[in-house]
């Protein structure tokens, strides 16, 4: 029997680098949209997400995205995306790169 090769955080992150918010050209991790990624050990992932606010319109398709991009991961196992409102998302957690990239933008 293959061994399975055991998922990073990293791994997950990285495929949900792939996911943007169509409004806003900025994927969901970089937009700090991701608070939690558990992994066990057959490599079942629950991820816990929000959106810049409760009424986005486009919440289903960016989760079911996300959702999508992490089940192509070889290897992986079940997902399940968590959509929470706690705590509220804020601009801060906008990671520094992209909001020196943005304050850049706007001189």
């Amino acid at each position: 029997m293959e061994e399975i090769k055991k998922l990073t955080e990293d791994d997950i992150l990285k495929a949900l680098s792939e996911v943007y918010d169509p409004e806003i050209p900025i994927n969901i991790v970089d937009l700090g949209l991701i608070y939690k990624v558990d992994i066990n050990d057959n490599n079942d992932v629950n991820v816990d997400m929000t959106f810049t606010t409760m009424g986005c319109p486009m919440h289903m398709y960016i989760k079911e995205q996300a959702r999508e991009r992490i089940e192509r991961i070889q290897g992986i196992g079940k997902v399940n995306v968590n959509l929470v409102w706690e705590p509220k998302w804020t601009p801060e957690r906008i990671s520094k790169e992209v909001r020196e990239k943005l304050s850049s933008s706007e001189e």
